[in-house]
């Protein structure tokens, strides 16, 4: 059987789960944490806790770290080595790095004629207040977060200034976006190989303008329609994963709109949802590839 290591984090559960769906398949389990690497460019060999991992048959990478970061960038930089070097990887580290860093993923879905949230892009704090002018409630967002981490709202009016001062001293670039009225759910959009698997939605009970489960949020069940589907679809193929989930919120009138593409997939809410064993799968598919 191959030797399949999974990248990850210790504990996490996510991480824990796939790995341990590797072993019950291949009677190995190594679960590699990208920060405890060190990667030697001259021989090519990268070690993890004794192991060279670039030994082995295959890596899949789940986490590539606890919070994003731009450090998950460098990170995923030795990973990419490794597939150059001939390395099957899943998903190939490049692709996760587009998707990683939200303006490269909005500028690519947007490029690519994807419905989002209108949007705006700025260092300039007046620029800034322009765009919340413009569009009444926004909703500022780092460009490297998850669960809506440091995301806020800002509403047009005499404190504006003061936050968007705030938010620029922290994060600097500022990804703006109108606040829609996603009628408290959005919807999770699984593809594995560039086939639609399965979708989720995370409800919010009400406490929090964000659907997320750190805010309340829960995940049900959903069937989307052909139009959310195709739009899905047509978003994650712009990236190559061969695991992602596609944020999507069916907005009344307005249609599909797409928030974002996951860099990694979300196996949680698969499982709470659908009953899907989302880690077994993906190792299955894994399995097949190699």
């Amino acid at each position: 059987m191959p030797r399949i290591g999974v990248v990850g984090i210790r504990g996490g559960w996510s991480s824990e789960a796939l790995a341990n769906a590797v072993e019950q398949k291949t009677a190995y389990k190594l679960l590699i944490e990208l920060d405890k690497i060190s990667l030697d460019l001259s021989t090519g060999s990268a070690w993890f806790e004794g192991s060279d991992i670039s030994k082995l048959d295959g890596l899949i990478i789940k986490k590539a770290g606890a919070r994003y970061s731009p450090l998950l960038l460098d990170r995923l930089e030795l990973l990419r080595f490794l597939q150059e070097r001939g390395m099957k990887i899943f998903s190939n580290p490049y692709n996760i790095m587009r998707v990683l860093d939200r303006l490269s993923c909005t500028v690519t879905l947007r490029s690519g004629g994807i419905p989002m949230p209108e949007t705006t892009i700025t260092e300039n704090t007046e620029e800034a207040l322009r765009a919340v002018n413009r569009y009444k409630d926004a909703v500022f967002k780092p460009l490297y977060s998850t669960k809506a981490r440091g995301m806020e709202i800002i509403s047009a009016g005499p404190q504006a200034p003061a936050k968007i001062e705030a938010f620029t001293q922290q994060f600097g670039i500022m990804y703006i976006q109108k606040k829609l009225d996603i009628g408290g759910q959005d919807l999770g959009v699984v593809f594995m190989g560039g086939e639609y698997l399965t979708t989720y939605a995370r409800c919010g009970d009400g406490s929090s303008w964000n659907t997320t489960t750190r805010s309340g949020g829960k995940y049900q069940a959903y069937t989307p329609s052909e139009e959310t589907l195709a739009i899905a679809k047509k978003a994650q193929d712009l990236f190559g994963l061969d695991f992602t989930c596609v944020d999507v919120a069916e907005s009344g009138g307005n249609g599909p709109i797409v928030f974002e593409v996951s860099a990694f997939g979300g196996f949680r809410g698969i499982q709470t949802a659908t009953g899907m064993d989302a880690a077994e799968l993906y190792a299955d598919y894994v399995l097949k590839k190699l």
